[in-house]
This record gives structure tokens, C-alpha cells and sequence, in this order.
């Protein structure tokens, strides 16, 4: 339902506009004091898509989610967001356009979870202006979109580790940006609230028009929940499909640099990885 001339975020978030966020990559290095951490990456990320970043430790997929979120620039090559260069946009543009979940959460728990949510207005009325009647309306869509309404009085520091990661992603639903960039938000959770926040991640592009970027260490979570998966190694682009193309030994081995072989699973549309 429409309120003025915005969009609650319960409706697609690409019909706000016709610009939907994807990301395009052409030849990115990152050097950080003599140390390449990034060189020559070219990837797609095409909208409307959950694609997942893989790879080992120091493989450089949290400091190219730090790229595409204008947190690191790159020392070469260019980044471009719905067709424009990063440095097109305003911050607050930008911010509207493209949400950034960190993996350090350890700010906000003196606020309440509605608190939190909250912020993520800040793009649309700025530091000094009045939370509105649309805002209110956004953060209780993200509240129910996120099925975290009957914590929404709660202090964020006394949830539990999913119900957190859910209040997280309800500030970036609140935010209502066309792309969630989200770095391994699921590195401290047992595996019931990995897939349950996983399963919201995934409900929320594809319900929502959304486009997603999301770290992850569990090459078998990302192939169960992600359309598209980008691998690197040692900085390098060394793998980029669909969880089928991915989950080969040949190509796991690429990626790990360990021996691995796959099994068919029943009920799941590609087989399951582990190390030999």
C-alpha cells in the first residue's frame, strides 16, 4: 500500500524505483601496506539475486563486501552500482540505495530492538529531522517482515544470538536500500539459527526484489540459500556459478586447496560437500 509517494517495505523493493542495486566488477586490486590482498577481480552480481562470497580465512571475500559498501577503497579497477560508479552517488544516496552489515556487532545493546530498527531511517530524514509517520510505518514493516514484532521493547543487549542477527536485518529492511550487503552473519550461531537466519535473508530478496551479498564460511549453507556463488582464493577469483556449477571436487579443491568430494542429498536441488 502506498503512503504518499513511498513504498511500505513490505512490497518489492525495486519498485521504489526502476533502478534495482546490482554490482558489477572489473579488474579490483587492494594493497594494503605492500600486501595484495585483492588482484584483478571481475565479478557480476546480478539483481534480484542472493549471491554468496566463499573462500578460506584471509581469502579477501570480507574485504570486497567492504568495497562494494564504499568501507575500503580499491587501489585499482572500478566498481559500479546500477550502472554508476561508487563515487557517483551522495552518501546519503548511496545509503538509501545499498545497506551494509558489518561483522563486529557490539554497538546498540543499550537500545531498545524498535531503537535499533529505527536507525536504519537515518538516510531519509538525516541527523536533525523528525521521525515521521512513513518512518514508524517502515520500522514496523521491517518489525514483521524480520517476525520480531514481540521483541521490539526488548534491550538488544539481553536477546539471544539469532534473535539479534534478526534485529540487525531489520534495520536494513527499515532502510529500505535496494541491496543488503552482509559479512558472515552467521559466524556465531548454532546451525538451527544459521538456517533461520538464512532462511529470512533468502525470503527477504526474493519476496522483497532485494539484492544480497553475503559472506559465508559453509560452502553447503551457501549452496542450500544462495542463487550464485563467488569464490576466491588468496585474493584471486578462482570460481563463479550456481551452487551446481560449485559443489564439484575439482573445483572445491580450487577453492580450499583440500581434497573434497560431494554426495547427492534427497530433497535438495545439489549435492552436499565434505572434506576427504
Amino acid at each position: 500500500m502506498k503512503k504518499g509517494n513511498i513504498l511500505t517495505s513490505l512490497e518489492p523493493a525495486q519498485a521504489v524505483t526502476q533502478i534495482v542495486a546490482a554490482f558489477d566488477v572489473r579488474g579490483v586490486g587492494l594493497s594494503i601496506q605492500d600486501n595484495i590482498i585483492l588482484s584483478n577481480v571481475s565479478l557480476e552480481f546480478p539483481a534480484g539475486e542472493v549471491v554468496a562470497l566463499v573462500g578460506h580465512n584471509g581469502s579477501g571475500k570480507s574485504s570486497l563486501l567492504k568495497i562494494l559498501g564504499r568501507q575500503q577503497s580499491p587501489t585499482s579497477g572500478t566498481v559500479t552500482c546500477s550502472g554508476h560508479a561508487l563515487d557517483h552517488y551522495g552518501d546519503r544516496d548511496f545509503a538509501r540505495a545499498v545497506a551494509y552489515l558489518p561483522q563486529d556487532l557490539s554497538t546498540g545493546l543499550e537500545m531498545t530492538v524498535r531503537e535499533l530498527v529505527g536507525c536504519g531511517r537515518y538516510p531519509w530524514h538525516g541527523a536533525l529531522g523528525r521521525f515521521s509517520e512513513i518512518d514508524k510505518s517502515k520500522v514496523d514493516a521491517a518489525l514483521a517482515a524480520t517476525h520480531i514484532e514481540m521483541l521490539a521493547e526488548r534491550l538488544v543487549g539481553t536477546l539471544s544470538g539469532g534473535e539479534r542477527q534478526r534485529a540487525w536485518i531489520a534495520m536494513l529492511v527499515a532502510q529500505d536500500a535496494r541491496c543488503m550487503l552482509l559479512d558472515e552473519p552467521t559466524a556465531a550461531l548454532d546451525i538451527a539459527h544459521q538456517i533461520e537466519v538464512l532462511s529470512l535473508v533468502r525470503r527477504l530478496a526474493h519476496e522483497g526484489g532485494r539484492s544480497v551479498v553475503i559472506v559465508l564460511h559453509d560452502i553447503n549453507m551457501a549452496a542450500r540459500f544462495c542463487d550464485r556463488i563467488h569464490a576466491l582464493n588468496h585474493g584471486h577469483v578462482v570460481a563463479s556459478g550456481t551452487p551446481a556449477d560449485i559443489l564439484v571436487p575439482e573445483t572445491l579443491h580450487d577453492i580450499y586447496g583440500i581434497n573434497m568430494n560431494v554426495i547427492a542429498a534427497p530433497n535438495l536441488n545439489h549435492p552436499l560437500a565434505y572434506a576427504c
